[in-house]
């Protein structure tokens, strides 16, 4: 894969690069503040780019603003952020779009490189990709909200590993289902959330804007 590295730590960066060669894949610019992450997504239009949140100029939101500005531009540009801190509303906006190719990490949940480099696949490939304390933080709202009330606990839980981009069977791994019974759950819970095949759209990310469009009203 092509791939741009947007991260202003020395170390941290020159770490990521190092490992995506020798994975085989091409780094193919690095960035250390926003307007050099926004300017090499719009020119080199990797695969994906891997972000940070906080960078230079102003150490608050440059990284994450630089990726959605340029998913504005480009429809879908897949993009994994990996930082330190859980941006409730950035989150929430970068599954807006409903285009997916979309990932966040945290730093610290980060364990080994196959856990980051299969994330990483999946965004490139249109996936998403959700840390699960960014889910949980996404989800922390009290279970009054209309169509989120209509789903059983254990609809709950397999939406919430839906958003941290598992599959069935990865979910089914998880709770200790059949593979088949969770594909009841999912699709019991598209039903509730009103949320239809279309084929345009991933119905694992619409479950989740789902609730989060209902707690913003």
């Amino acid at each position: 894969m092509r791939i741009v590295v947007a991260e202003d730590l020395y170390l941290l960066r020159d770490g990521i690069v190092r490992l995506l060669e020798a994975y085989g894949h091409e780094v193919v610019a690095t960035a250390t503040t926003g307007p050099e992450t926004l300017d090499a997504m719009l020119t080199q239009r990797p695969d994906i780019t891997v972000v940070d949140v906080r960078m230079p100029p102003t150490n608050t939101d440059e990284g994450l603003t630089a990726a959605l500005d340029a998913r504005k531009q480009i429809q879908g540009l897949p993009v994994l952020i990996l930082s330190q801190h859980v941006e409730q509303l950035y989150a929430r906006e970068l599954l807006a779009d409903h285009a997916g190719g979309v990932g966040y990490l945290l730093k610290d949940s980060v364990f080994d490189a196959d856990q980051f480099l299969n994330a990483l696949e999946r965004v490139a490939g249109g996936g998403t990709a959700l840390d699960p304390a960014v889910v949980t933080k996404l989800l922390a709202r009290p279970a009054t909200v209309p169509r989120l009330a209509q789903l059983t606990e254990r609809e709950r839980s397999v939406l919430a590993l839906m958003a941290e981009g598992l599959s069935n069977a990865a979910i089914a791994n998880r709770l200790f289902l059949s593979e088949s019974a969770i594909s009841k759950y999912t699709t019991t819970t598209f039903d509730k959330l009103g949320i239809q095949e279309d084929g345009t759209a991933n119905r694992r990310v619409l479950a989740v804007l789902a609730y989060l469009d209902d707690s913003q009203n």
